[in-house]
């Protein structure tokens, strides 16, 4: 559950990083900064997107990783929640949220793998015959 002050509040304190929206999903939230998804919010604990360019600094900050619940296993992902400190200081803020906003705009600027076409055309292929 997320709360509407709490959205309301971080839209207000994300704002000059640009337009900021939400969107509700898997019983949570996303946010976006100028359409780029870099945060996700669960019971209103904001977690940004990391990846190996920036985790470290997560990590040295010892902010604790997004994890959830599949098929009775403990998964984590690569968001990790804003340090207690950052909620209080929009400077603070702003700074780990750029790290999330970087680690999203990297992932954007992968190429995505090719999806294999799938050979559901409804023929059957048979071999070759080799003709003596």
């Amino acid at each position: 559950m997320v709360s509407p002050d709490f959205l309301s509040y971080l839209a207000d304190v994300l704002a000059p990083l640009g337009s900021v929206r939400s969107k509700r999903m898997f019983g949570g939230v996303g946010i976006y900064i100028d359409e780029l998804f870099c945060a996700i919010i669960d019971d209103d604990c904001l977690y940004f997107k990391a990846d190996a360019d920036n985790e470290a600094q997560f990590l040295a900050a010892r902010c604790a990783p997004f994890t959830y619940q599949k098929q009775g296993e403990v998964c984590a992902l690569r968001y990790y929640r804003v340090p207690d400190a950052a909620m209080d200081d929009a400077s603070d803020m702003l700074r780990w949220a750029r790290l999330g906003m970087a680690a999203a705009l990297r992932k954007q600027a992968q190429p995505q793998a090719k999806k294999k076409k799938s050979a559901t055309t409804g023929t059957t292929r048979r071999p070759a015959r080799a003709d003596s």
